[in-house]
């Protein structure tokens, strides 16, 4: 045999250290090691050697609170995600102090600092209906989406109140489409989503089938449904619709919507009738429109040259509901790209469209009938003028919303 060259004292304390923590870890994983080994490893491993105790299903409840502290957010991780799993299985232990263990483990990581921790726990508990009511309530009010959103959709656990309470005070958007999107969802939970008015909530709970929605809410819905193309497919499927509703529906959806209606079973001939009717007047809507972006740009060319692209041919556009003849209209007056035009009158901020408007060098009259016409905004989104007639924002607060969109 050759030779091996003599190891110097350090390199063999290395070797000897790596095979003990290889070897650990090899022991740490197995369920057969025995809890009194497998806490010694909780106690005395490395980092990876410990997480490999915080997944090892045979490791005892003395040995998962320990690792509920443990320095490393990863170890911490696995054991959420472990003790989540087992928890109908470790609460069946015949001993009260260990039961008492797995309770205080459990708590101590839904109060863990790290959210990823929280948010593996809240994920592998939240169709548990066993874990205590307490660390199901500190989940679904968490400031992290990511921890409460699996526990508002899913927990079996929070009731009516518990839900109309958090839908009330929550602060961010992830939160109400977590209980939109609730199996078996109560009318008055529904009610609650509803007044929130959140587009995207709204629309996950239209498209719900298990929500249950009074007749009078989704009144309420479809009188705002118009100028929100988000709610038209799911409230176009909803079961529940009447006559009255569906007619009214058929005033705004698409053509292709409004056939979807007219497939419904159980129509009287009065509503088959007026259903064929607005399709039809839908459809010369739709065509015409696909001929409007060429025509704009002619129209607005041809004024522009006979110098009456001013405040009467962009108001005539808005009354018309001619978003492509303003749109050109505006990007010629302002100097400024037409996508860029279209992106400030889709953005719903009156400020935006009415420095938009100043920049065009139109009047605060026609500034506020792009927010009412083009962009269909209503109540307190609605920017009026100063004493009725002047633009409400100084010229440096407009630069600065234009600025918002690129244009300098």
């Amino acid at each position: 045999m050759p030779a091996q060259e003599a190891l110097t004292p350090g390199e063999a304390l290395r070797l000897l250290e790596q095979r003990a923590q290889s070897a650990q870890h090899e022991l740490a994983a197995r369920t057969d090691a025995g809890p009194d080994l497998l806490h010694y490893l909780a106690q005395n491993g490395a980092a990876a050697t410990r997480r490999a105790v915080a997944a090892n299903p045979a490791a005892s409840p003395k040995s998962n609170r320990l690792l509920a502290d443990d320095d490393e957010d990863d170890v911490r991780v696995e054991l959420a995600r472990k003790i989540g799993r087992l928890f109908p299985g470790l609460l069946l232990s015949e001993k009260k102090q260990l039961r008492d263990l797995t309770i205080e483990t459990l708590e101590q990581l839904a109060r863990d600092e790290e959210p990823r921790v929280r948010a593996m726990l809240a994920e592998e508990i939240k169709h548990l209906d066993c874990v205590p009511k307490g660390v199901i309530e500190r989940l679904a009010h968490d400031a992290e989406e990511i921890v409460a959103t699996p526990i508002l959709e899913y927990s079996p656990l929070l009731s009516d109140p518990d839900l109309i309470e958090i839908v009330a005070a929550a602060h961010a958007n992830a939160m109400l489409a977590a209980v939109a999107r609730r199996k078996g969802l109560s009318a008055d939970v529904s009610d609650a989503v509803v007044a929130r008015r959140d587009t995207k909530a709204v629309a996950l709970l239209l498209a719900n089938v298990d929500a249950t929605i009074r007749l009078k809410t989704l009144d309420r819905i479809v009188s705002q449904a118009a100028e929100i193309a988000e709610w038209h497919g799911p409230l176009v499927l909803r079961a529940e619709l009447s006559p009255s509703v569906i007619r009214r529906i058929a005033s705004f959806v698409g053509s292709a919507l409004i056939e979807a209606l007219a497939g419904r079973g159980a129509l009287d001939d009065s509503t088959r009738t007026h259903l064929a009717r607005k399709l039809q007047e839908r459809r010369q809507r739709e065509a015409k429109a696909d001929r409007e972006p060429a025509n704009a740009a002619r129209e607005v060319e041809a004024a522009y040259r006979a110098g009456t692209l001013n405040d009467g041919f962009v108001a005539a556009a808005a009354e018309a509901s001619q978003k492509d003849t303003v749109a050109c209209a505006l990007s010629v007056l302002a100097k400024i790209d037409e996508n860029i035009v279209r992106r400030i009158l889709e953005s719903g901020s009156a400020k935006a469209v009415t420095a938009l408007a100043w920049r065009a060098g139109l009047s605060m009259r026609i500034a506020f009938k792009l927010q009412n016409a083009i962009m269909r905004l209503k109540g307190h989104d609605l920017l009026p003028a100063r004493g009725g007639i002047d633009f409400p924002l100084t010229d440096d607060e407009m630069r600065w919303h234009l600025g918002y969109f690129g244009v300098v």
